[in-house]
């Protein structure tokens, strides 16, 4: 009690008001400056996870859903890569998380938008969320934890955690999507009432990760359930997963609450 009226009110005031720790945060790497059509030879290597990848026009791109954050790409090639800054890193498309975007994921992603608001229509202001780990090395559910201590409080947004898929309106996965865990997420998704949303949460859930293409994973969850929100990170911060969850459901501040983190991570301007 003494501790309570010594540090009085902790709890963030975000997305009402701004909070620094939230700007600050550091998230995905990303392009400062672009690279030419036939680096990718002198890229290779780089990568543990194999994110920095030609495109089909042979432009190198940076696939922010297989980023693990380990810093060798900024480390090595410092005039070409760096940080993002802050949590609104979700985005509504998987295509979205490659860097530089094409105009055709532009437009593709104002459709997926549109769809995701018109479904979510219907959810207000109580959410209840059921977490599903499909092979995650407990980083993220560390994140996810920390939503309920005093600090984060989901609860003052209405989003409370649930423990049966019958109740759940959002579906939060974590892990690479492992073979052991398709067919228990797939049973929970198909046990939820409509509408209903899901979100990746982390670079294991995104594409795998160090993991990808394995024995033992299907390279996120992509593979077994629709997802309608891609968080990547390793791991993504609490702030980015609150983001995640308020992008989801249409209640980020300042418009329709869609698209704000689309262009979290591009080119440097």
């Amino acid at each position: 009690m003494l501790r309570g009226l010594r540090d009085g009110v902790v709890t963030t005031r975000w997305p009402g008001r701004p909070d620094g720790y939230s700007d600050a945060w550091r998230g995905p790497a990303v392009l400062t400056a672009p690279l030419p059509a036939g680096a990718a030879g002198d890229l290779a290597g780089i990568c543990p996870t194999g994110a920095i990848r030609p495109g089909p026009d042979g432009v190198v791109r940076l696939d922010r859903g297989r980023c693990i954050l380990c810093g060798r790409c900024a480390e090595r090639r410092p005039a070409e890569f760096g940080w993002s800054r802050g949590s609104a890193a979700a985005v509504v498309s998987r295509e979205a998380l490659v860097v530089p975007v094409t105009a055709e994921t532009e437009r593709s992603v104002g459709q997926v938008r549109a769809a995701l608001r018109a479904r979510t229509a219907a959810l207000r202001r109580s959410v209840h969320v059921r977490h599903v780990d499909a092979g995650s090395d407990g980083s993220e559910e560390q994140e996810i934890a920390a939503l309920l201590n005093p600090v984060y409080d989901v609860h003052r947004l209405g989003i409370f955690f649930t423990a049966s898929p019958r109740h759940a309106d959002v579906l939060l996965v974590t892990g690479a999507g492992a073979h052991g865990m398709a067919e228990p997420l797939r049973r929970t998704w198909e046990g939820m009432p409509d509408p209903k949303v899901v979100i990746a949460v982390g670079t294991d859930a995104c594409g795998g990760g160090l993991l990808a293409d394995s024995y033992a994973t299907s390279g996120g969850i992509g593979s077994v359930i629709d997802v309608d929100v891609w968080l990547p990170g390793s791991p993504p911060p609490p702030f980015a997963i609150l983001h995640a969850l308020l992008l989801a459901i249409g209640r980020l501040p300042g418009g329709s609450g869609y698209g704000s983190g689309e262009r979290a991570g591009g080119m440097a301007q």
